[in-house]
């Protein structure tokens, strides 16, 4: 089974690289896919659920990242796999909003992400879409997109915390500010 990678790992800190043709046809992408779901679903560290994984988290730098919300205590985000993406328009309008990340543990941390974003990818058959998303799927798609181009949300927190000191009201200033 495909286990997440240390913060410090290559993968997390390089440019990914496309799937090709030739990786659609092999089920080589299938592979993947089945891969980083079975990680997303271990993931469970002091009660927090996972939402999201990108390839580069388990040590593939590979550019795919795939959606499946975890959490059963939300109004449930839709489940996609976005193989080759990219954001083709940000909104004007930013917010700075809380971040956790599977390759960061134990920090958390307030990134000033767009309201609103829309991408175009291709799913695991190899079929193209392009798609809006806001609030918090648009924050997932960026989060995830610049997994594929080697940056953790940590190089973009105005604000960290370790997840044990973790303030409700640290983070709504935060997220205020």
């Amino acid at each position: 089974m495909a286990k997440l990678v240390p913060e410090n790992h290559p993968a997390l800190h390089t440019i990914a690289e496309e799937i090709t043709p030739e990786e659609f046809q092999s089920g080589y992408l299938s592979k993947l896919v089945k891969d980083m779901r079975q990680a997303l679903k271990s993931y469970n560290v002091d009660g927090f659920t996972a939402v999201a994984i990108a390839a580069p988290q388990i040590g593939i730098s590979k550019r795919v990242f795939l959606i499946e919300d975890q959490s059963e205590d939300r109004d449930s985000l839709p489940s996609l796999v976005a193989v080759n993406p990219s954001i083709i328009k940000f909104s004007k309008k930013t917010h700075v909003v809380g971040e956790g990340c599977l390759s960061v543990p134990e920090r958390y941390g307030a990134v000033k992400r767009h309201k609103n974003v829309t991408f175009k990818a291709w799913d695991e058959t190899g079929g193209a879409y392009e798609r809006g998303a806001g609030g918090l799927l648009a924050q997932i798609v960026q989060h995830e997109t610049d997994h594929l181009d080697g940056i953790l949300f940590v190089d973009r927190a105005e604000k960290l915390w370790n997840k044990n000191e973790i303030k409700d009201k640290d983070l709504k200033e935060a997220e205020n500010e």
